[in-house]
């Protein structure tokens, strides 16, 4: 059974991957899906993103990390996913989640979505808190792995202020 967890990882934190490594323990086959999203500006190209994702996968020998484009449900369709794995952090995103989860089981009643509950010290960490800790000069290593440190010292190093 193959299951997808999907987002936009701008950059991969590690409540991002506390969700893989949990999802790699209950199914054989966890894609990590980079969704293509033309409406937002991320600060990580989608092959940056893609090279970090795979950088903090590799320990996951069933993990594989791709990007895709369109609708989730098609794409979770066109690879023979089963499950499309969701993290909840607070009770807000549990309203937004099972909407979206009624929507892809009105188009696709055969797959599934899995709720994860984040882990209490990850609960607060989203991928724009760490971004805005870097870019302020902070230290965002206790949030985010030494590879997506690095990367956003370059990136900030890189941005003219």
């Amino acid at each position: 059974m193959i299951a997808l967890y999907a987002g936009s990882f701008d950059p991969p934190t590690y409540g991002h991957l506390d969700l893989v490594e949990r999802a790699s323990r209950l199914f054989p086959k966890v894609v990590v899906a980079l969704g293509r999203n033309s409406a937002k500006n991320p600060l990580f190209s989608i092959d940056e993103r893609l090279e970090l994702l795979r950088t903090t996968c590799s320990r996951w020998s069933n993990v594989e990390v791709a990007a895709f484009e369109g609708l989730l449900i098609e794409y979770v369709k066109r690879i023979g996913a089963r499950v499309i794995v969701r993290g909840l952090r607070a009770g807000t995103d549990f309203e937004y989640e099972l909407q979206i989860a009624h929507a892809n089981a009105d188009l696709r009643p055969e797959i599934d979505t899995v709720f994860l509950p984040t882990r209490t010290n990850y609960g607060f960490i989203s991928a724009s808190l760490v971004r805005e800790i870097a870019a302020n000069g902070g230290d965002p290593s206790r949030y985010a792995p030494p590879a997506v440190c690095a990367a956003l010292a370059r990136k900030y190093a890189a941005t003219p202020t």
